[in-house]
């Protein structure tokens, strides 16, 4: 069987090369007839050669085989009988053909001498839609060939660097889209600067704090034998401010890019600060209270409650957050951290100081918390004291400011995006901080600088008329 289709299949083969001949010579044989014809322009007569002239729809009106010349300008055709060429400009020649030059030499096309039917020099490209540039993919349309789509950009975070991409490739973590969307560049940083306008604002308000409390430290140690300073032990007053300047300071850690240290320090010296400044407030309503309650002298209430046990109580209050934020910073210390998160919406990597134990801020953040009530409590109890000089009012005006300020940060804390955190953090640091110096020691500077008839110690038991 396999010999005899070999010989059938030779046989096809042999009828179609001579047919793949002989339809080049029919087609100039019946090109020489046409160019006899008289009713032919002389444009179109080149002897022995024919140029290949399109109908309108396409088809073969007068022809050779061998495009080796074109029609320079339209021709204009008359539909007779059949479609005839009655005008044309002339001729270019754009090629040659010579059967006895070697191989792929043979055909030779002068391409700069061929201008196509929109007065371009170039090939025209018979596509749908062009393929798409890169920094965009293609969008098959629905309904239509594959051929035909629509060119999207690419997503933020997404780059194309060829030219025809269907789909965007996603940059890796930490980097991000250029503009062009053709290459991935490394991500920018964020964080809250020195040199960022917020950060500007907010150390001017910190330096601010801090040289106010240096003034009233200043005027107290001016005048720390006068009744005023005296009444509830200068030395705790002392301690107070001093405590005050650190919480005003330490809001500065948390400005700049987070390092290993200011992580550790921040939020340590924050609790410990604070907690210093309220139980000094602490220390303070409970001596107002002892020095108007008791029912013998006022020197009976200092006896309860004398200079050693404030300090003692100072201390026994301080201590167990110091021993937290110790034990924080040792057991799961904070670190920098580079946030990806808020990548999508910014297009920023967020340094950050990351707590891989987030109850420590919590239990750092309530023991302040609780300090503050007790203070509260106590200074609410002593009110309606004699009110020429009334403390425990101011301490409880303070607290207030205290308690509204950080009951609204917590839910601004959690919401606030990337450096914005860092900044409602250090925003209720200084407005509690200047709560507690405002209410607590400017009345009594008013006193001291501007009424020192008031300043007598008549004047702080209420026995003297204002």
């Amino acid at each position: 069987m396999q010999d005899e289709r070999k010989p059938k299949r030779m046989e096809g083969d042999i009828m179609r090369k001579e047919e793949a001949v002989r339809e080049p010579l029919r087609g100039l044989r019946k090109g020489e007839e046409k160019s006899k014809d008289s009713s032919l322009p002389e444009c179109a007569k080149l002897g022995g050669s024919e140029p290949i002239v399109l109908h309108s729809d396409g088809d073969v009106v007068i022809g050779g085989f061998f495009p080796l010349h074109y029609v320079a300008s339209k021709p204009e055709y008359s539909y007779n009988s059949k479609p005839q060429v009655t005008s044309c400009s002339g001729f270019v020649k754009v090629g040659s053909y010579d059967g006895s030059a070697q191989q792929g030499q043979q055909l030779q096309i002068l391409k700069n001498t061929i201008v196509w039917t929109t007065r371009q020099s170039q090939v025209p490209v018979s596509q749908c839609s062009a393929p798409c540039p890169p920094g965009s993919r293609q969008a098959t349309r629905q309904g239509e060939p594959k051929c035909c789509f629509d060119c999207l950009p690419c997503a933020d975070g997404e780059i194309s660097n060829q030219t025809g991409s269907t789909e965007c490739i996603k940059c890796p973590e930490y980097f991000w889209s250029d503009k062009e969307k053709v290459k991935c560049v490394a991500g920018e940083e964020e964080f809250l600067s020195f040199n960022d306008t917020m950060g500007i604002i907010l150390v001017a308000i910190t330096l601010l704090g801090f040289i106010l409390t240096t003034i009233i430290t200043i005027v107290f140690h001016s005048f720390r034998y006068t009744p005023i300073v005296k009444a509830n032990n200068s030395e705790i007053s002392f301690l107070l401010l001093l405590s005050l300047k650190l919480c005003f300071l330490c809001s500065l850690v948390f400005i700049g890019q987070p390092s290993w240290w200011t992580c550790r320090l921040r939020q340590a010296a924050f609790g410990v600060s604070f907690v210093l400044c309220l139980s000094c407030l602490l220390v303070k309503t409970i001596v107002v209270l002892l020095a108007f309650h008791t029912n013998g002298p006022a020197s009976r209430g200092r006896m309860l409650f004398g200079t050693s046990q404030q300090r003692i109580l100072i201390l026994c209050t301080t201590a167990p957050q110091i021993f937290l934020s110790t034990g924080w910073v040792l057991g799961a210390p904070p670190f920098p951290f580079r946030n990806s998160n808020y990548q999508g919406i910014t297009g920023k990597i967020v340094v950050e100081c990351k707590e891989p134990w987030p109850p420590g801020f919590y239990l750092l953040l309530g023991y302040i918390g609780l300090l503050a009530f007790v203070c509260l409590l106590l200074a609410f109890l002593g009110r309606k004291l004699p009110d020429t000089f009334n403390e425990a009012k101011l301490i409880t005006f303070s607290m207030l400011i205290f308690w509204a300020v950080w009951i609204s940060f917590i839910p601004a804390y959690v919401s606030s995006p990337g450096k914005f955190s860092v900044a409602v953090e250090i925003f209720a640091i200084l407005a509690s901080s200047f709560g507690l110096l405002l209410c607590i020691f400017v009345p009594k500077c008013y006193i001291i600088l501007l009424h020192p008839e008031r300043n007598i110690k008549k004047g702080m038991t209420g026995k003297n008329p204002r």
